[in-house]
């Protein structure tokens, strides 16, 4: 199986190759061990991954899916991702995080593009179909309407309120993910499907947004 490293070496020689198709994954070794050091008796140990998972959980995010072509006959690759963010505006540049264990990732590694699918309210169904991992990953695209995105090919799914297409950039790696940084080549936007709301993770469950109303600043005034 390709190492880490190997995927990320796949993505950054698709953008060397100026528009080539990707070259074969290379058997590169697994990452090297990290280096090991004596724990003082003063230092707190870190927190717990229960403790980490349900801190963070309070923290709101948006929900996308991250898709890619298939190759070599094989259907589309995509995968639910709530880590996702923009980077810059000149260049345009998108970021995501994704688990190194996962088993889409080097698909979308060996395409060198994706395209981030903006899901809105009412999409937890399809949400929850690409976030099945391991075997049941050959049945996610089952029943869902995509056309392909203009610059790279990536399914674009039908009745997103938003989608941003992307030639991926840099790869770097973080701890037990990896930060996939993306060119934007083309973007869009459905207004009608934006109207009903964002879709909302937060504290391992989906939302939805409720506007407070416009703030007047005249009528906080004394």
């Amino acid at each position: 199986m390709m190492g880490h490293a190997g995927m990320a070496d796949v993505a950054l020689r698709y953008l060397r190759s100026a528009g080539s198709p990707a070259p074969a994954a290379p058997r590169l070794p697994p990452l090297p061990r990290p280096a090991l050091r004596a724990v003082r008796a003063d230092e707190p140990p870190p927190p717990n991954t229960g403790d980490f998972r349900t801190v963070l959980g309070h923290f709101a995010s948006g929900v996308t899916v991250i898709t890619a072509p298939g190759a070599d006959g094989e259907p589309p690759a995509g995968f639910a991702c709530q880590s996702f963010a923009s980077l810059s505006l000149d260049p345009p540049l998108v970021v995501f995080m994704v688990g190194r264990m996962s088993t889409t990732w080097p698909r979308v590694a060996r395409a060198g593009v994706f395209c981030v699918n903006i899901l809105g309210s009412g999409q937890g169904t399809l949400c929850r179909g690409f976030a099945v991992s391991g075997a049941q990953t050959a049945d996610k695209f089952a029943g869902v309407a995509y056309t392909p995105a203009p610059a790279t090919g990536s399914p674009r799914i039908e009745g997103v309120p938003a989608w941003v297409d992307c030639v991926i950039h840099a790869v770097h790696t973080a701890g037990d993910h990896l930060i996939v940084v993306g060119r934007v080549a083309a973007l869009g936007a459905d207004e009608n499907a934006a109207s009903a709301g964002p879709l909302l993770f937060h504290r391992s469950g989906f939302g939805t947004f409720d506007a407070f109303g416009t703030y007047d600043e005249r009528a906080s005034r004394p």
